[in-house]
């Protein structure tokens, strides 16, 4: 079903009800397959319509007048990116795709009527931009306070404890197709201090990072030397995300 991620977003953060699930599996999706390193949406867009990711991995980011990306954000299943352009006449960033991905356009109209009608779906909406926000300001905080081992080591944290609530972390790995050109452009390091943290970690051995699949050999050294915790996140209390089954 093509609304699960996205009932399962909610559900990882406040129970539906079973008529509020079913207001949301009634919901028009228009849903679209987009190949890896494209734009879903571009800065100055002014959409009528907002997307909810339901396969893959997508980033918000922002290119600078020299020619520079600055990714402000990664996106797993059940994300709504753009959601802000329910109330904003135009966005302020663009949202891409990382790999291949799968996303289900909602128009705003449809939004718009099933928050009217459903009070806890609108502010289950709410709430996620409000979690967007403590994400933004997270990563805030990370660029501006971490060396890069430990700057990568929270990225990485913050990413395995998100794809797990979404359902994305199997026999201990999970699919995260970013390059070290998106990690460069998300930690704001060069892509050599990339290559050099990545190996630092792995010799450490903490993490994995090939062809696309992250393995986390130990979880705890790695979360200390983040200094992560996933309360920021918001996660439901029903199951321990800060404590994902990696190995």
């Amino acid at each position: 079903m093509p609304h699960s991620p996205l009932i399962r977003m909610f559900n990882a953060r406040a129970h539906l009800t079973p008529d509020e699930e079913a207001a949301l599996r009634s919901l028009p999706m228009q849903v679209r397959a987009i190949k890896a390193k494209q734009n879903v949406v571009r800065e100055g867009d002014r959409p009528t319509r907002s997307f909810a990711l339901l396969e893959g991995n997508a980033c918000t980011y922002q290119n600078l007048d020299s020619g520079n990306r600055q990714i402000m954000a990664f996106h797993v299943p059940g994300d709504v990116p753009d959601l802000q352009s329910l109330h904003l006449s135009y966005l302020d960033h663009s949202v891409g795709t990382v790999g291949p991905c799968t996303v289900g356009f909602i128009d705003h109209a449809d939004l718009q009527r099933i928050c009217r009608d459903f009070p806890r779906i609108a502010a289950g909406l709410w709430r996620l931009t409000l979690i967007d926000a403590c994400i933004f300001r997270a990563w805030i905080s990370n660029l501006g306070a971490r060396k890069a081992d430990s700057r990568a080591a929270h990225l990485i944290c913050e990413t395995v404890v998100r794809m797990d609530a979404a359902g994305q972390v199997e026999n201990g790995r999970l699919s995260w197709p970013v390059t070290q050109a998106d990690l460069a452009d998300a930690l704001g390091i060069s892509i050599v201090h990339v290559n050099r943290t990545l190996t630092q970690l792995r010799t450490a051995g903490l993490m994995t990072l090939q062809r696309g699949t992250l393995t986390v050999s130990d979880w705890p050294r790695l979360k200390d030397l983040g200094e992560f915790g996933s309360e920021y996140l918001h996660l439901s209390s029903d199951k321990d995300h800060s404590r994902p089954e990696l190995n």
